[in-house]
């Protein structure tokens, strides 16, 4: 054919049936709407709300399911846990310098867990749009703390969890024990995630609540005793756990700087227990201690006369 004739309608016919031969793309149902506080209407439907909420829960079950284990589980939970820079240097003796790493925020941008948390927050601004305070409201926020606890995604836990005490309890009673592990994870996030000691005590003596874990870990981190922080954080359950892990950087670095100042050098096990974290991690944190072939820390060299 010359560059001069004319285009055949069959060539025309076969450029169209390879388009058409595409697959159309599939859209994620989780991501159908828009966020309510960017102008999306849809979810004040009453219905719409729980037609999404079963997806979400859905797509929560598979995403479970398809892990291998609990352990791979726990680390994709951990994936998205709030991260921090490297832990600090105590090479030198002035240890009491050291500044503690801010967090870096949750970033809800990629994997399956991210979509979750952020279809939760649809749900969750298209509830409170509508005013919603029922037992299908109270499921909702119910399912959207445990989840977004166990991500340590604090953005999407402390608005849930704070609505379902404050604005959904008063209008749809949560059952006594229900009460109680709410409450417990509210003086938790006060006193780990806020460092809001007096308020986490405020909470306590408000809701008139008793439970000797928590009330430990309070008492851990008013008197920097990281022996019975540690203890009581293995202690506590899986979500209170999770939440509880907000303060270890900060007893942490309290623990390693009392070893900075009243310390030459210590074996590697009590470092270890001290820290709660294997000797390698540390120094991935930055620790700048030297570990001898005896198994024994340097921590300070004394200085030359």
């Amino acid at each position: 054919m010359k560059a001069s004739d004319p285009i055949r309608p069959s060539s025309r016919r076969g450029a169209s049936g390879a388009w058409n031969r595409l697959k159309p793309v599939r859209d994620d149902p989780l991501e159908t709407y828009g966020l309510p506080s960017k102008g999306e209407t849809r979810l004040n439907d009453l219905k719409a709300q729980e037609a999404y909420y079963n997806r979400i829960v859905e797509r929560y079950m598979k995403f479970c399911a398809a892990s291998t284990n609990g352990d791979d589980l726990d680390k994709q939970f951990a994936s998205l846990s709030l991260q921090t820079s490297s832990l600090l240097d105590l090479s030198s003796s002035s240890s009491d310098a050291v500044p503690i790493p801010a967090a870096r925020s949750f970033n809800p941008t990629t994997g399956e867990l991210s979509t979750l948390l952020y279809a939760l927050r649809k749900l969750r601004e298209g509830i409170t749009a509508t005013g919603r305070n029922d037992i299908f409201a109270q499921r909702a926020y119910i399912f959207n703390v445990h989840v977004a606890i166990l991500c340590k995604d604090w953005e999407s836990y402390s608005p849930a969890l704070s609505a379902l005490l404050n604005v959904i309890h008063p209008i749809t009673p949560l059952s006594a024990t229900e009460l109680h592990e709410y409450i417990g994870y509210m003086i938790l996030d006060q006193a780990c995630r806020q460092g809001d000691i007096a308020g986490a005590h405020e909470t306590r003596l408000r809701y008139r609540y008793t439970d000797r874990r928590v009330e430990l870990v309070l008492k851990a981190l008013v008197a920097d005793n990281w022996v019975v922080f540690w203890k009581m954080k293995r202690a506590v359950d899986g979500y209170q756990r999770r939440v509880v892990e907000f303060a270890e950087q900060g007893t942490r670095l309290h623990a390693l700087k009392c070893l900075g100042r009243g310390y030459m050098s210590a074996e590697r096990r009590y470092v270890e227990r001290c820290a709660d974290r294997k000797w390698m991690d540390l120094v991935q944190d930055g620790v700048g201690w030297e570990l001898t072939e005896t198994d024994k820390v340097i921590i300070k060299t004394p200085k030359a006369r």
